[in-house]
């Protein structure tokens, strides 16, 4: 009995070490739009905000800082008022934005690849990020109009609930 109680001591910090999650890995649990009234801006880390209020029915970002691999899902991403509301109006492709070091000298606007944004407001990107900072702190999530739709590299989502480590 001595010997199991002495070699489960001797392997529970390895068990522990092993169950420690990777803090390379940033997630955000949700994608929200940015809230903000027709005509007024709300710029993020010097980005500007889409001309009018959005939502998201849901959505989640993750995004490993060491080496590259993201992801981003959005779903119901629309217009809230107007004359487009309940639509993503003339949007209809996408970027995910990684800022890091956010609103200091050393900030980093990191694009994944343009992805298409379907008429329901939905769109999905899997891939590869190039060019990250060897520190990337306070990462932020943005969701942008992609260079294929008017009002190019405006916000209009935002990664909310932001937590480290490999939870997937």
């Amino acid at each position: 009995m001595n010997k199991i109680l002495s070699l489960a001591l001797l392997l529970a910090p390895a068990a522990l070490f092993a169950q420690q999650s990777d803090d390379s890995v940033v997630q955000w649990e949700r994608i929200v739009g940015v809230i903000t009234a027709p005509g007024i801006d709300n710029p993020v880390a010097g980005i500007k905000a889409g001309a009018g209020p959005w939502t998201a029915r849901d959505g989640h970002a993750r995004i490993d800082l060491l080496t590259g691999r993201a992801s981003f899902d959005v779903e119901g991403l629309v217009l809230v008022g107007g004359n487009s509301s309940g639509t993503p109006g003339p949007v209809t492709t996408l970027n995910g934005t990684l800022v890091c070091n956010a609103g200091t000298g050393n900030q980093e606007v990191i694009d994944t690849a343009e992805v298409k944004l379907s008429a329901e407001g939905n769109a999905h990107f899997r891939g590869q990020i190039d060019g990250l900072p060897a520190a990337c702190l306070s990462p932020l999530f943005l969701v942008r109009i992609g260079p294929g739709s008017g009002a190019a590299g405006r916000w209009l989502g935002t990664g909310a609930v932001r937590t480290f480590g490999d939870r997937y």
